[in-house]
């Protein structure tokens, strides 16, 4: 949303965590700070209709999405997950509940649809950011019997899935012990990725069925890795990669991410030059057309000469800066990479 390092920002922690271990806790801002001008912000100021559905979880009331430049905010608060579940009736402050046992991303993608569908030519920014697949961990049942039946199809079902590991580093996880899934097995996790699969599809559909799909840019992305080590149950596993969300290694800071963008890019392209989410403040400005403030996305770098063709960008290090204890058990660290070399350096306590 700012275009700027977390660290830059002053908010390194998910909001409202708090840890302490060998170490104190490092103070953070609690809320995306209202000088930084948003993406949302910069767009609509160039005559974008700004629209956010699904999590925010970027501080309460006050910084919720309408006061970073959103013109429609659709459950977006101060929320990092469903509180009471994916399932109808949400509680949700500003959404508002469905039938019985409706599925909450079924329903953002609804609301999501239903704003392109009402839209009347003008240029849209759509900031869709499902809850899913984060805990808790729930799916229809008619999925999860589908990949319950394929686990013991495959004999998942007699593999050891879950092994134990150290302590937790943090004072107030100090009796459990880390949690780490070595085999990808769980079927309500598989079951919610094939629902948000669905959800994306029908949301390509619409832009299809609008005619403007060779005009829309699609960004899809993770803003982590799988959860392969917590208490919650470990629902994925991310090997070959080292560890998962809430870690400084590849399971955690390595994600999907696809852009399609038919009118522009060719199908089917691979790039394997490294990116980072910052880079999309100035690579989303410039596909509308607008000058991107140097001073604001002064961490990210636009994408588009990538995206066009150009299959490797200019290397450049990327840095992950963690000064916190992790839910999933990591230590405050740091790490950065640059082209095949990543130097990490922890507090101790920590899985090389």
């Amino acid at each position: 949303m700012s275009g700027k390092h977390p660290t830059r920002v002053g908010v390194t922690q998910f909001i409202g965590g708090h840890t302490v271990g060998r170490l104190c806790d490092v103070p953070y801002f609690q809320a995306l700070p209202m000088q930084e001008i948003s993406l949302a912000t910069a767009l609509r100021r160039s005559g974008y209709r700004t629209w956010h559905v699904g999590k925010w979880h970027l501080g309460d009331r006050q910084t919720w999405p309408e006061q970073h430049g959103f013109d429609v905010n659709i459950a977006g608060c101060g929320w990092g997950l469903p509180v009471n579940g994916f399932f109808s009736p949400y509680g949700m402050p500003n959404l508002t509940d469905g039938p019985a046992g409706e599925y909450l991303t079924d329903r953002l993608t609804d609301e999501a649809i239903k704003l392109i569908q009402q839209n009347n030519g003008r240029p849209f920014f759509l900031n869709l950011w499902h809850y899913a697949v984060h805990v808790p961990i729930q799916a229809p049942r008619a999925l999860v019997e589908k990949y319950e039946r394929k686990a013991r199809d495959l004999g998942l079902d007699r593999q050891t899935m879950l092994v134990e590991g150290e302590y937790f580093p943090c004072q107030h996880k100090r009796t459990q012990r880390v949690t780490r899934r070595v085999v990808q097995s769980d079927p309500v996790y598989a079951a919610m990725i094939e629902n948000l699969d669905t959800n994306i599809g029908r949301l390509l559909h619409a832009l299809e069925t609008k005619g403007i799909a060779d005009n829309t840019m699609v960004v899809f992305l993770s803003d982590n890795g799988g959860l392969a080590t917590a208490e919650e149950g470990s629902p994925t596993c991310n090997l070959p990669l080292a560890e998962g969300k809430g870690w400084n290694y590849k399971g955690g800071t390595r994600v999907a991410q696809s852009v399609r963008w038919p009118g522009v890019m060719p199908p089917g392209r691979l790039c394997d030059t490294l990116v980072v989410s910052m880079d999309f403040y100035p690579t989303l400005l410039e596909a509308a057309g607008q000058p991107a403030p140097p001073e604001q996305h002064c961490d990210g770098v636009s994408l588009m000469p990538l995206l066009r063709g150009r299959t490797r960008g200019k290397r450049r290090p990327l840095i992950w800066h963690y000064p916190h204890y992790s839910n999933q058990g990591s230590s405050p660290a740091i790490a950065i990479r640059d082209g095949d070399w990543k130097l990490k350096g922890t507090s101790g306590n920590s899985k090389k």
